[in-house]
């Protein structure tokens, strides 16, 4: 048998994390590894939360798991205080950001569908986005390199670049149901959409009784310094899918609606058997109790503005290296003159330190948001040491 047991569907490296302590990993060979990647902007809590690992322990001792045939205490509770929260009016429960965004898509067709627009289907969606790797969030993004393999692609998908209202306008058609849009695009290499962009979307829905959806599933949850990335703009969204930091590690996602654009989400309309299980609500509560509140957001901003301050100093000294840095609060690029691939290597391999590309040769920093100024001056001790080995060893 050539084939590995596990499918062998991820380059894997080296690196064979086996224990989590606050914001490093250890690996097996007992070397600690500093945490600027945080499973791709999940561990927001860091790796040994006690408040986190207490509540699903807690938990997991009382009940773990129940069909959604039954009432949900737990789930209602969780839901209560999301709506509270935010924007919208009622939540449904999933294991991951992808089943969110599914979620959301079925959300926004079914409001036009209930009302008797069965022609509005068609989402207008963003170029360099992603929004998971299912069949419709493959099909709602534009990378040819995700769609190798699985074509044809579902219909009702059309791209327009990121930030270009005027082309927005320009696709608006007769089977427009909405727009699918990151207000931050994280894979796509934090690239931050405008507050233009984000206010016009907003009118254009309003203007056509369109659905304004928002994948927030990497930039939302305290990431960016506030709850929910798009309070940055001043707008609220009909429909946004959450996840990735929502559970601080244990698998959750949801899609959260207005009253309005949930309409046509009756019984029957939708399901799934391990969303918003008891154990995955005692997560959420848990890192809810943690983040929604102002001091913890207040230090998100404010270390988020240190380090970008400390990066925008420090990538002068290596300008074969390094253009730009992006983002705000602890979603953060640094746009490079080289491929990042490399460099992350570099960083990983060389120096102990986690970190994620991103496109646009972009370095991506997605650390836990409970990094303090001890953490920082690691990590710039550490990025500076790589990036002078790396300048040697690997010249631009």
């Amino acid at each position: 048998m050539s084939i590995t047991p596990l499918m062998p569907v991820y380059p894997r490296c080296a690196f064979r994390p086996v224990k989590g302590d606050h914001c490093h990993l250890i690996g097996e060979d007992g070397r600690r590894y500093l945490d600027f990647a945080a499973g791709i902007a999940v561990n927001i809590l860091g790796h040994s939360h006690k408040g986190l690992i207490g509540a699903i322990q807690r938990q997991a001792e009382t009940l773990m798991h129940v069909s959604n045939l039954y009432g949900s205490p737990q789930g209602e509770h969780m839901a209560q205080r999301l709506v509270d929260l935010t924007f919208a009016d009622t939540v449904f429960f999933t294991n991951s950001g992808a089943e969110a965004v599914e979620c959301a898509i079925k959300t926004a067709r079914a409001y036009h569908q209930h009302i008797g627009n069965d022609h509005k289907y068609e989402l207008i969606t963003f170029k360099n986005a992603f929004h998971g790797r299912t069949m419709a969030t493959i099909s709602a993004s534009n990378q040819e390199k995700m769609h190798k393999g699985f074509l044809p692609l579902l219909a009702g998908f059309k791209y327009v670049d990121f930030d270009d209202l005027e082309g927005v306008k320009a696709a608006i058609g007769r089977n427009t149901a909405g727009f699918l849009v990151e207000p931050i695009q994280g894979e796509g290499g934090i690239r931050q959409a405008s507050q233009e962009f984000m206010q016009g979307l907003r009118d254009l829905a309003d203007e056509h009784d369109l659905m304004l959806v928002l994948d927030e599933v990497q930039c939302g949850y305290a990431r960016t310094g506030t709850f929910f990335a798009h309070e940055h703009y001043g707008i609220a969204p009909d429909i946004l899918a959450s996840a990735k930091g929502i559970g601080g590690g244990f698998p959750l996602g949801a899609c959260l609606a207005t009253e309005k654009a949930a309409r046509g989400m009756g019984i029957g309309a939708h399901g799934s058997t391990y969303g918003g299980n008891p154990l995955a609500m005692a997560a959420g509560e848990a890192v809810l109790d943690a983040v929604a509140n102002e001091e913890f957001l207040g230090h998100v901003n404010t270390i988020g503005e240190r380090l970008k301050a400390r990066l925008e100093q420090f990538i002068g000294n290596y300008p074969d290296l390094f253009a730009e840095v992006r983002g705000r609060g602890l979603m953060l690029g640094v746009k490079m003159k080289v491929e990042p691939r490399g460099f992350v290597a570099h960083l990983r391999d060389n120096h102990q330190l986690l970190t994620v590309s991103a496109g646009d040769n972009t370095l991506r920093l997605v650390p836990p948001l409970v990094i303090d100024d001890a953490h920082l001056d690691e990590f710039m001790d550490k990025l500076s040491a790589a990036s002078a080995s790396y300048k040697h060893e690997e010249p631009a």
